[in-house]
């Protein structure tokens, strides 16, 4: 969102000319696998006036706020409730085998961040849920209050890379034991107490670390994108295009592990000739990551941390 509440898609420039040279076709097939408020589908679809576009979300809040921005659009639009690691799933029931494209807009959306009931940002005191989808899982109340110092430690290391993910989840465990969590003003406050104070000094908000590891552990990020990503790159065409935008370094570093994987070549070293079905499956579209430039970032400071990756399908289309 800008300062007005206009919702900004980031770096949606770059992602149009990204996608477009697989969207060339009679009635090319697109996967939004985060609509989220629908910013980028509603360019796209602009843009491409023979686009269909798939839009998925876990959060109902989304799909009616994305649905009434794209009914513009007509029937070019299916927007559905489901994670994106469903998304074979989904285009199965659609009777589709293949799509020319796929958009990956990772991490939390601006309008769960924004509605101050949903949890998600520190800020501001509501109640520890964090959930994308509202009717499903364990809280972040859960999570503190049921998970043990070991766990808690893993969750806050393996995710928020905190260092001080021991410290904080032994304080988390001592001070249940007294009331149970339930809204984030005495948790950031616990996090104020227990973080040393040249650490508060230098490394930033001391609870944005544990915001996002909770956040994460509640929604299943990681694991996630891990399933969702070799699989859509499946459901590519010949020629088909997959661009994903992260916002943290773990989401990104799956992101390139998984492409740089699929670009190389899997015929053994030393053969003069590559193997049949054993040569690269993408081309990579980007130099390393790509970010937002500082005018962006200005405009949107949402995209400051955001890193870009795409690839192109290799092979003939489908």
């Amino acid at each position: 969102m800008t300062g007005n509440g206009e919702h900004v898609p980031v770096l949606l420039d770059r992602v149009l000319e990204l996608l477009e040279p697989a969207l060339t076709g009679p009635e090319p097939v697109l996967v939004d696998a985060t609509v989220g408020l629908g910013g980028h589908a509603d360019a796209l679809l602009t843009a491409n006036p023979s686009l269909r576009l798939i839009g998925l979300d876990r959060d109902r809040d989304a799909l009616r706020d994305s649905g009434q921005r794209l009914a513009r659009h007509g029937d070019r639009v299916r927007l559905v409730h489901a994670v994106y690691d469903r998304m074979p799933d989904v285009l199965a029931e659609l009777g589709l085998s293949h799509v020319d494209a796929v958009l990956m807009d990772l991490g939390v959306s601006s309008m769960q961040l924004d509605r101050q009931e949903r949890g998600f940002a520190y800020a501001r005191d509501a109640p520890l849920d964090m959930r994308m989808d509202p009717a499903a899982g364990l809280t972040a109340a859960d999570v503190l209050n049921t998970y043990s110092v070991a766990d808690l430690t893993r969750v806050l290391r393996d995710y928020g890379e905190e260092r001080f993910a021991n410290r904080i989840a032994k304080a988390v465990v001592a001070e249940r034991e007294r009331e149970p969590f339930d809204r984030s003003e005495r948790l950031v406050r616990l996090l104020y107490d227990t973080v040393p104070a040249p650490s508060r000094r230098t490394g930033g908000h001391p609870a944005k670390r544990t915001f996002q590891a909770l956040r994460i552990e509640v929604n299943a990020e990681l694991e996630t994108l891990r399933a969702a990503l070799p699989a859509a790159i499946e459901l590519l065409t010949g020629g088909g295009r997959i661009v994903v935008e992260s916002y943290h370094s773990l989401e990104d570093r799956i992101v390139k592990r998984e492409f740089a994987g699929r670009a190389a070549s899997r015929t053994p070293q030393g053969l003069p000739v590559e193997l049949p079905g054993h040569g690269p499956e993408l081309r990579l579209l980007t130099r390393g990551a790509e970010k937002a430039s500082e005018e962006e970032i200005e405009r949107n400071p949402r995209a400051a941390s955001v890193r870009l990756r795409a690839a192109e399908k290799i092979g003939a289309a489908a």
